[in-house]
């Protein structure tokens, strides 16, 4: 088999290959001990507040048919401990580190931000689309002025390449698209999970106790897959797929629907090397030249 080169720039960042992990399912130090997170494009860490949160109470996380709902409410130390703990240790082990940045308000927004920007991280992701908490994160990501607006006050503070994260509970989710680049962002990702719920049969109320949580896995995937293909289509900035990629094969249907990279994140749940693993299945089928061609073909346009 010949070697190429599967490296792509991402705002202006060098990943070596177009696989990265999806925020809230990667974890520096439980990861490393199945491998080498430098191996990947690039790793995206879970969200980090300006001080820790506990998150939401249990039970936050069930199984569904093609997937699985969760309510974790984006649990973290805090930025600083995040700077001094996990970011330090990837970058020591030559990761290219993307760090997920989330808030209840603007200002908070705005005081992670400030702090991550005189440190090594190579990218921020704006979670502007986390469903599972009661104010900001998915307020911003549903309305095109908001979202707008919030990244217009980001882009104030930092040149570090900028990725919004978008959610896919909206009408038109090209709209929100559209406003966050122009308001500055250098690329999007997409999709965070669809809002869901389940009922226990024995005592009829939600197996959750937020209630709702967000939907993810393979159930999740063509409506995806949909967005990445409408969005990649209504704006000039690279985009980061994901949404229920589960195999090589299924990172490569983002690619052909217009992605630049892919994010795995519910694979690593059941299988903790399945970005490796996925990594892997998609050079093999990027030896094809019939597939090569199709993408060539697709970026083109």
């Amino acid at each position: 088999m010949k070697n190429f080169d599967l490296s792509v720039n991402i705002a202006g960042v060098t990943w070596k290959n177009p696989v990265t992990t999806a925020s809230g399912t990667f974890s520096g130090q439980y990861t490393t001990g199945f491998y080498d997170p430098s191996l990947l494009g690039a790793v995206t860490t879970k969200g980090v507040a300006p001080l820790p949160w506990e998150g939401n109470p249990t039970p936050r996380i069930a199984e569904t048919y093609g997937g699985m709902l969760n309510s974790v409410g984006l649990e973290n130390k805090g930025v600083d401990d995040y700077i001094t703990g996990e970011l330090r240790a990837l970058k020591d082990l030559g990761a290219t580190v993307i760090c997920n940045v989330c808030g209840h308000s603007v200002d908070e927004y705005l005081e992670v931000v400030s702090k991550l920007d005189g440190t090594d991280v190579d990218m921020l992701e704006l979670n502007i689309s986390c469903p599972n908490i009661s104010c900001g994160g998915i307020g911003f990501g549903t309305d095109a002025n908001l979202a707008a607006e919030l990244v217009r006050e980001v882009r104030k503070l930092t040149r570090k390449p900028l990725i919004v994260k978008l959610t896919p509970n909206v009408t038109d989710i090209s709209a929100i698209a559209r406003s966050v680049e122009e308001a500055g962002a250098d690329a999007i990702s997409l999709i965070n999970t669809l809002l869901g719920m389940r009922i226990d049969l024995r005592t009829g109320q939600p197996v959750l106790a937020n209630g709702t949580g967000g939907l993810s896995g393979p159930a999740v995937k063509p409506v995806a897959v949909r967005m990445v293909y409408q969005v990649s289509r209504a704006v000039s900035l690279p985009v980061i797929g994901m949404g229920g990629i589960m195999t090589g094969a299924d990172a490569l249907e983002f690619l052909l629907a217009g992605a630049r990279a892919v994010a795995v994140g519910t694979a690593a749940l059941i299988n903790p090397v399945a970005p490796i693993d996925i990594l892997s299945e998609l050079t093999e089928l990027l030896h094809d030249e019939q597939t090569l061609e199709l993408l060539r073909r697709n970026y083109e346009h």
